[in-house]
């Protein structure tokens, strides 16, 4: 925890970096990362608002660094997840699940284009972009040794499609609290909410299903 006010020291200038990202994460996994002002983390952290721009240009940024991050942790656990795996179910279920796990990312996936990537310098942008792509690449790679028949130019397009489905299922899929009770209410309505693992995971099989047939 930081006993100092103004970070100074090296260390302590760390330290603080690594609180606001820290605040960030968690503030957004409570409210949504729609909802999280660039004020409200610095509450959380205890610094005024100033004290975060000597880190961050804007909050977009924090949130931008914390999807790199996601993109990362997200590869990282569907390659332990599909270890040894083979065929389409295997890939589209892995995909699925461990997306599931990572609301935040799953968050951050359909604000990243609409509005994160509209609020900072190209410089942020790029530096995100290649972090992401370090991951889909990987991914695709292993998307491709456990669906070889897609074919070994076709595996950045499945991650790419099921991450840009993900990110709207997500939302659909996790409605705000007055939406959540008007759904309870009205059958009809509550079938726009969508189960997020089933939807993805079906989703993702029709897609490797139609690339490995040949289906453009």
């Amino acid at each position: 925890m930081e006993t100092f006010l103004r970070a100074r020291r090296p260390e302590h200038k760390q330290q603080r970096y690594e609180a606001i990202r820290a605040a960030a994460r968690e503030l957004a996994l409570l409210r949504g990362v729609r909802s999280v002002s660039l004020r409200d983390i610095a509450a959380e952290v205890g610094v005024h608002k100033s004290a975060i721009l000597r880190y961050f240009e804007t909050r977009e940024e924090i949130y931008l660094l914390i999807g790199a991050e996601c993109w990362q942790e997200w590869s990282t656990a569907v390659h332990a997840e599909l270890e040894g795996a083979t065929g389409a179910r295997a890939l589209a279920e892995g995909l699925s699940r461990t997306l599931a796990e990572r609301p935040l990312f799953c968050d951050l996936l359909a604000h990243t284009p609409t509005t994160l990537e509209r609020h900072v310098s190209p410089g942020a942008v790029r530096e995100f972009k290649l972090a992401a792509l370090d991951a889909v690449e990987a991914l695709s790679a292993l998307a491709v040794r456990v669906v070889p028949e897609i074919g070994e130019d076709r595996g950045f397009e499945v991650i790419s499609a099921v991450g840009c489905f993900a990110a709207t299922a997500w939302q659909v899929s996790h409605p705000p609290e007055a939406l959540a009770a008007l759904y309870a209410e009205d059958p009809r309505l509550a079938k726009v909410c969508v189960d997020f693992v089933p939807t993805v995971s079906r989703f993702a099989r029709v897609y490797i299903a139609g690339l490995a047939t040949g289906v453009d």
